[in-house]
């Protein structure tokens, strides 16, 4: 080979190195963040976005450029893998969720307090200062699905993002999209969970309430061919289901949520459980990210003749599992627990839902406020 083939050779060599290597760029600060913390009071009560401008101005963040992996081929040990690169992942997210908790809510607790003053809608005036008054914050603990964790993207986050807003203080979110209540109270999830009743809050103290989500994934998708029947047109819609394999189901998830009651009497009994109805489905086979339909495809197989047939079953299964739960609160000795009224909430029409499992944008603020109405209730003082 030649001197200039040899350094051609060299030179293209050395061009595709550079395009495999992930390119960093130096550490660098937000320019919002600093703007915001440099906004912020310097002494004094602060709102929940003044505290996590504080607590994050200082935390560089690091460009890089990704890099197209090549896709290792399907065998056990591949899924394997990336079985264990999920769950490090996950591990990974849960523990930056609780550093950002600590270091919002420590600087709350230590200065106080206060909600951002909300706007006069006909002047896009704040309201008078006396209505942002130092509060002591609440410490609020999160376990559950999509609907405390709903992660499309430019959407807004489900319930808890907008009951922080709500609130003027931080939620440790526990919860994943997906989950169902017999992995959440399994060993792995219940091992964390325990941990956090345990401990308590991060910035000190025991938690004043454990916000718990679940059941719906539990009850929905491909296992619930097993418990809607054939259709009949001679049935009501609760005689459509196959009652007796629909209670062992609503057994399982129920069991869930009585070892979690058992564990926060053991582990943290000054800590209020709060759970919730979810509102009537409506099985359109509408899905999301590439995931669902996880409610029309049984009606399908089940040969309904009408989305709205297929609706009033669903609106007997969660009517059912509403029941339970208020049973289950209700119970001698059970303490401490609480159940949110939430169905009805959102009108039964297309646009209330952004697909089969999960409420709009507009839908889950209305369930945000109902969180937000449910804690006043049990924390009159502490809710701004």
């Amino acid at each position: 080979m030649s001197t200039t083939a040899k350094r051609k050779a060299a030179k293209k060599a050395s061009k595709a190195s550079r395009k495999a290597t992930p390119r960093k760029t130096a550490p660098r600060k937000s320019s919002r963040g600093i703007a915001r913390a440099a906004s912020a009071p310097t002494t004094g009560p602060v709102t929940l976005a003044e505290a996590r401008a504080l607590a994050t101005a200082k935390q560089p963040t690091v460009a890089t450029r990704a890099v197209r992996a090549a896709v290792p081929p399907t065998s056990p040990a591949a899924v394997g893998a990336e079985r264990q690169r999920l769950e490090k992942e996950r591990r990974q997210e849960i523990a930056r969720r609780v550093r950002d908790y600590k270091a919002t809510m420590s600087i709350m607790k230590k200065r106080g307090a206060r909600r951002a003053p909300a706007k006069v809608a006909a002047r896009g005036e704040p309201e008078p200062a006396a209505r942002a008054a130092s509060f002591q914050p609440l410490q609020v603990l999160a376990e559950g699905d999509s609907w405390f964790d709903y992660p499309v993207p430019l959407f807004g986050g489900g319930i808890i993002p907008r009951l922080e807003d709500r609130l003027g203080v931080p939620i440790l979110n526990l919860a994943k999209a997906g989950d169902e209540v017999r992995y959440m109270l399994g060993v792995e999830e219940r091992k964390l969970l325990s941990q956090h009743l345990t401990e308590g809050c991060p910035a000190g103290g025991p938690w004043d309430v454990l916000l718990f989500s679940g059941g719906g994934n539990d009850i929905v998708d491909n296992p619930m061919a097993l418990w809607v029947k054939a259709f009949d047109p001679a049935l009501t819609p609760a005689e459509q289901l196959h009652a007796a394999r629909f209670s062992s189901a609503l057994d399982l998830v129920c069991a869930g949520y009585e070892d979690l009651i058992a564990l926060r009497d053991q582990l943290s009994p000054t800590t209020q459980l709060v759970f919730h109805e979810y509102d009537f489905a409506i099985p359109d086979g509408r899905g999301v990210c590439f995931l669902g339909p996880w409610l029309k495809p049984t009606f399908d197989l089940r040969e309904f003749p009408t989305q709205a047939a297929a609706f009033e079953v669903v609106k007997v299964m969660l009517q059912l599992f509403a029941a339970r739960l208020a049973a289950l609160a209700a119970r001698p000795g059970v303490t401490g627990v609480t159940v949110l009224h939430g169905q009805g909430t959102l009108v039964p029409q297309k646009s209330s839902w952004h697909n089969e499992l999960h409420p709009s944008r507009n839908g889950f603020d209305l369930f945000a406020d109902k969180f937000r109405a449910h804690l006043k209730g049990l924390f009159p003082d502490r809710v701004a």
